[in-house]
């Protein structure tokens, strides 16, 4: 066998230790976005005032944040230490979000200082942790140039991130039920969770060896530039425009998924049977994807996957107590949904050289802060939908302080509208938004590399 090179050595060990680091900040994200919300209203049995307001700041805090985003952008972009730019941020924000986490599953206070207790942790825990995930995914950009490797690089980073979020969303129901669904229990599991978190960051903090020849050095970032990456870049923003609202309809429908198992198909311990054929889908579709976009470009990549989730999402519409129907359903959509977001993110990675190539300046911190400010305007918008729905349902009612046992049917269609019909017009509106805006196919960004290298800004090596 013939021996590797060195460059082929750095390749595989940036790829995986890149990759998993995801795991552990994929379990850490997804207890807090697939289960916070559930802990609020059944666990906590949070009284209807109590739990309108708890709904009302995790959406405020969470749009407030989002804005706050490209600041942190700005602050990663800045960065200049003997242990890179990216590394002291991801262990930073890493550290400093957990000790928030834990608050947040902590039960801390009882009424209205339990409402204001909880607002001023989970701001802190939002900003920290966006610090984290905007240098963590600023480093794929850092890793090559390359299209195809970026390809492999980000494939194998959501296979491991997969991994981590379904070993959550599977596991976290039977976990908790089977320590008494108590309050100390979601605290114990929180806990572990935070541990996993920390120690697959290693992962990355000590193995990745990132690029820092790619261009020459540039200048400091100011705000001025700063607006001046994210309002100049027009691709940028198209592509931000179609990830919002495939995102809002996307994590819209996930965190729908518990409460459609309890009252819908009336037996919520077969979520984690619909969250494992979910993950499994994802794990799959992501492992074939460099295959396929071997024979096939994005633009056809997309179009394929869009007709998958509307399939996917018709099918669902009707399944209800099927479950089997509801098992196949899910693996249509969640195929769909991962490669349409490992699209999403390559999308995102390259308008980083288009900004370059108009602009002379990568922005690389700044262009990847719009991921954590999509995901958090999703999550806003997908928490005010959903807690409104529940409601409207009559699961939290005024005259109950304890989540309803069972909805009536004009409740049920309640839901499958506010999980089904609502996100899937968002999801379409994204690639429509994509269709006729979005440029840089594979053909214009070869030009691109092309024109930066005879331009002199940017390194042979890089190409």
């Amino acid at each position: 066998m013939k021996a590797k090179t060195p460059e082929e050595k750095l390749i595989n060990r940036n790829k995986y230790c890149f990759g998993l680091g995801t795991v552990g900040r994929d379990m850490f994200y997804a207890f807090e976005a697939n289960a916070l919300l559930y802990f609020l209203s059944n666990i906590l049995s949070l009284p209807i005032k109590y739990f309108a307001a708890v709904s009302l700041v995790l959406s405020v805090m969470r749009i407030f944040d989002a804005l706050n985003d490209p600041i942190t952008g700005l602050i990663v972009e800045n960065v200049n230490t003997r242990w890179g730019r990216y590394k002291p941020c991801i262990a930073v924000g890493g550290l400093i979000s957990v000790a928030f986490f834990l608050v947040l599953y902590g039960n801390v206070g009882t009424g209205w200082a339990f409402v204001a207790i909880f607002a001023v942790a989970y701001f802190f825990w939002d900003v920290s942790y966006g610090l984290n995930d905007i240098a963590y995914w600023t480093l794929l950009p850092a890793l090559t140039t390359d299209q195809k490797q970026r390809e492999n690089y980000g494939a194998f980073a959501r296979i491991c991130a997969n991994i981590g979020m379904y070993i959550v969303m599977v596991g976290w129901q039977p976990i908790t039920a089977s320590m008494g669904n108590t309050p100390k229990a979601w605290f114990t599991v929180a806990l572990v969770i935070s541990a996993l978190y920390i120690l697959f960051l290693l992962f990355p903090i000590m193995g990745v060896k990132e690029h820092k020849n790619f261009v020459e050095s540039e200048e400091k970032t100011s705000l001025k530039d700063m607006w001046k990456a994210l309002t100049g870049n027009d691709q940028l923003m198209w592509a931000t425009l179609a990830m919002a609202l495939f995102t809002v309809g996307y994590v819209t429908t996930t965190g729908f998924a518990t409460y459609y198992m309890q009252y819908l198909y009336g037996d919520i311990n077969m979520y984690a049977v619909l969250a494992g054929v979910c993950g499994v889908a994802q794990l799959a579709a992501l492992m074939v994807f460099p295959l396929i976009s071997k024979n096939k470009n994005r633009r056809q990549l997309y179009g394929l996957s869009t007709v998958l989730v509307l399939i996917g999402y018709a099918m669902f519409f009707f399944a209800e107590h099927s479950l089997m129907l509801i098992a196949v359903s899910a693996v249509v959509i969640f195929v769909g949904e991962a490669f349409i977001q490992l699209l999403m993110l390559m999308f995102l990675a390259d308008t980083i050289e288009y900004g370059q190539w108009k602009m002379g300046r990568r922005s690389e911190s700044i262009t990847f802060s719009i991921q954590p400010f999509i995901n958090k305007i999703g999550g806003a918008l997908s928490t005010a939908f959903i807690s409104g729905a529940i409601i409207l349902a009559g699961i939290k009612t005024a005259d109950s302080d304890v989540a309803a046992t069972a909805i009536d049917a004009q409740g049920q269609l309640t839901i499958k509208i506010a999980m089904l019909v609502l996100p899937l017009i968002f999801i379409i509106a994204g690639y429509v938004i994509y269709l006729k805006k979005y440029k840089i196919t594979e053909e214009f960004y070869a030009q691109i590399l092309k024109d930066l290298k005879d331009r002199g800004e940017m390194k042979e090596d890089a190409i």
